[in-house]
């Protein structure tokens, strides 16, 4: 799926590859105890190691050590028993330290994979280049008096997984589905919320180009900060064509590091990128290296959830789903978690049971979807719990009602939350399976309407539906759509 811009000289082939920061799930920061809840008053929850106050020395956080090394099982990475903490020297205003608690010659965790599902039915390998730890920088403030600008340090601390892929991505739409995979894995592992909006995953865009065929890489420029997947889709295709433009007119592309701005749709230079060199990295001397047993990374990876490659596979073999319809499911762990529910029958004397899987699957991410799109809802917030969609199935199964009754019961049980059950029998909905009672009403549909009769025996099979349709409507859909389709055939065709 590569993405290739046809430029004056030929054909250019795009180079991505991401720096994905994702914010640790903890209750505390990276190396002191102030909480991490998102929406706090500005400066409330800063300690005096977040603010660098003389003297102030860092202690890890267990807990973030234990989440770190998770996603990188989740990654299928290598986990390193050895790594250290370094000093990364630059200067910010919302940088209390004037320089940056992270990793880099020895980082946590090494190379892994993640595997993508396109949509042709291929997969795609994204190399891991490596996952370190560090901690995250302030917030600065430049919208709130215009002549200066405020230092908000609640984010001061945080801590951040660096997610590092190879240069593997050729185009936006791959960028997006690694960060959408990424994210479904990250929530699955309960390491990091995903929460692009409140900026607890962000991505570095690192961009190149290259003529078709070439294999050395050119000179890539970062676009820095960008958190949306749409908006780092846009910034790859923008940034691309930006950089094609500059090769074929020979000013030729700089190392450097670009904003991304949206509204006009560019990229702007923000600073020439800098080298490893220039931040002076050296191992911070208030923490001793961080040292792990095997024994202790084997208790994290035995206690390891099932992630989303392994739960599709099993929703193949054990549902007879689709790969399609179980990638759709297992993209989200509420909805893996919800369709399971529903699949799950329990009676009243207790005993568990099955139900159709594929009807399931076919309602949840059909009927199901649609109204909680439509309404602006996530599965967490739908008003429709798993048990009492179940049950609605269970009306369809047991012929109680149609499957075009049950889209009514459906739409009803969406605005009022009630049970399917007790709408049925309120609106009087069960469905009409005496067929004296239906062959009453298909004589009546056939005697009105005998040229279409006559069509049918004519050998014009497909007016059948047509009286299918006109016997439904008679009985306002409550008919039993096995027996019409038998009646007519036997009293139209003998």
């Amino acid at each position: 799926m590569a993405y290739l811009i046809q430029g004056e000289t030929g054909g250019w082939e795009v180079v991505v590859g991401l720096e994905v920061h994702a914010q640790i799930v903890s209750q505390a920061k990276l190396f002191s105890g102030a909480s991490t809840a998102f929406g706090a008053a500005p400066n409330n929850q800063v300690s005096l190691v977040d603010a660098a106050m003389p003297g102030m020395l860092p202690v890890i956080n267990e807990y973030c050590v234990e989440q770190a090394v998770k996603t990188g099982l989740g990654l299928k990475a290598k986990i390193n028993l050895h790594s250290v903490f370094e000093r990364k020297n630059y200067f910010y205003a919302d940088l209390p330290q004037g320089y940056q608690i992270s990793q880099y010659l020895l980082p946590l965790v090494g190379e892994g994979t993640v595997t993508l599902g396109m949509p042709d039915g291929s997969q795609r390998e994204i190399g891991i280049e490596r996952l370190h730890m560090e901690q995250d920088a302030g917030k600065s403030m430049h919208d709130q008096d215009p002549n200066r600008s405020f230092i908000d340090l609640n984010r001061s601390g945080v801590a951040l997984m660096e997610i590092v892929t190879k240069p593997d991505i050729r185009s936006a739409e791959e960028a997006g589905l690694f960060l959408r995979k990424l994210r479904s894995i990250l929530r699955y592992l309960g390491t990091c919320d995903g929460n692009m909006e409140e900026g607890s995953m962000r991505a570095d865009v690192n961009v190149s180009v290259r003529k078709v065929g070439e294999e050395n890489y050119r000179t890539r420029a970062e676009v820095k900060n960008v958190n949306s997947v749409r908006f780092i889709q846009q910034a790859i295709e923008i940034e691309a064509e930006r950089q094609v433009e500059a090769h074929e007119s020979g000013a030729g592309v700089v190392q450097e590091t670009r904003l991304m701005d949206s509204a006009r749709g560019e990229t702007r230079p923000m600073r020439e990128k800098e080298f490893a060199y220039d931040y002076r990295y050296f191992p911070d001397p208030d923490l001793l290296p961080l040292d792990l047993t095997p024994d202790y990374v084997d208790a994290i990876a035995a206690d390891l959830t099932e992630l989303p490659d392994d739960k599709q596979q099993r929703f193949v073999t054990d549902y007879g789903l689709s790969a399609y319809d179980a990638g759709v499911l297992v993209a989200d762990r509420e909805t893996a978690d919800y369709f399971e529910r529903v699949t799950h029958a329990t009676s009243e004397g207790g005993k568990t049971g099955s139900r159709d899987a594929k009807m399931a699957a076919n309602w949840v991410t059909g009927n199901l979807f649609g109204a909680l799109n439509a309404a602006g809802l996530s599965i967490a917030e739908s008003p429709v719990s798993a048990d009492a969609l179940g049950k609605l199935l269970d009306l369809i199964a047991d012929g109680t009602i149609s499957g075009r009754i049950a889209k009514d019961v459906f739409e009803v049980m969406f605005e009022t939350s009630r049970a399917a059950g007790d709408i049925v029998e309120e609106k009087g909905l069960k469905q009409i399976i005496d067929t004296a009672e239906i062959g009453t009403v298909v004589d009546r549909v056939i005697t009105d309407n005998p040229d279409q009769a006559e069509d049918v025996r004519a050998g014009n099979d497909k007016t059948i539906g047509w009286f299918v349709g006109q016997v439904m409507k008679a009985t306002s859909g409550k008919a039993n759509p096995q027996a019409v389709n038998e009646l007519l055939a036997k009293k139209l065709k003998g």
